[in-house]
């Protein structure tokens, strides 16, 4: 195991039932080693367990067979080397942009200079220097996205989840922010783990792509996506993964 990998350790979760029937189980034997430095999409059906998947990496579920692990240790609880992008950006609405991502760093052991700069340089990588100072109303959606991608990044977490970060957008803006992510990712290399519906989102930014199955969620295949970064998503070869994966749900 590498250090700083994020290993599932066959992992199962139930939610109870509080009239008292049968557990419903929404997770079945989830086994997956992810890389420092690897970006993984999760791809599945609503209802697969994807985003419980996600929560559980946060250490937001706590109470789930198997084990997930991080560096070695075990996941308890949520930490700084996890930071999470959701699907609605949930920026504060009485905080200006840099005043938003410096949210990110409210737990961090940094001196107040140091986290200037952090925020400096995060809205640098997200391209919003100009829009320091502008309030979430002033901006659009796809910027308030960026806001949210240099927050969960401006901590230097080990892993970045991501949880359909796009999917509230319009096609163009969701096309140029899955572009930025690539460039963001490359430049960065930190370990990255998108959960998406999309599956041509899913083969255009992953490593990896885990094809889950649903009634539990489990994973039915993982494909290798062995094409250089970036990519153009008019490649003939990404166009046949897609079009091999989508068969997957097709056939479901």
């Amino acid at each position: 195991m590498h250090a700083n990998s994020l290993v599932l350790d066959h992992v199962s979760k139930h939610f109870h039932n509080p009239q008292g029937g049968p557990a419903l189980q929404v997770l079945d034997d989830i086994a997956l080693d992810i890389a420092p430095g690897e970006f993984i999409s999760i791809v599945g059906a609503s209802g697969c367990g994807k985003s419980t998947l996600l929560r559980m990496i946060l250490g937001l579920e706590q109470d789930f067979d198997g084990q997930i692990l991080l560096d070695g240790q075990a996941v308890n609880g949520t930490g700084l080397e996890r930071g999470i992008v959701f699907q609605d950006h949930r920026l504060f609405p009485w905080l200006n942009v840099q005043a938003n991502i410096a949210v990110g760093l409210k737990n961090s052991p940094l001196p107040a200079a140091a986290k200037r700069d952090a925020v400096r340089e995060h809205l640098a990588l997200v391209g919003l220097e100009r829009f320091a100072e502008a309030y979430p109303h002033q901006i659009s959606g796809g910027m308030a996205q960026r806001v949210a991608i240099a927050r969960g990044l401006v901590n230097r977490p080990s892993v970045l989840l991501l949880d359909e970060p796009f999917g509230a957008l319009d096609a163009l803006t969701r096309a140029r922010l899955q572009n930025e992510l690539q460039r963001i990712w490359a430049q960065e290399r930190i370990t990255m783990v998108l959960v998406t519906h999309d599956v041509e989102e899913a083969v255009l930014l992953g490593d990896r792509v885990v094809v889950m199955q649903p009634n539990p969620g489990r994973i039915k295949r993982i494909v290798e996506v062995d094409l250089a970064h970036p990519r153009q998503r008019n490649d003939p070869r990404l166009v046949a993964l897609r079009d091999n994966v989508l068969q997957d749900f097709i056939e479901h």
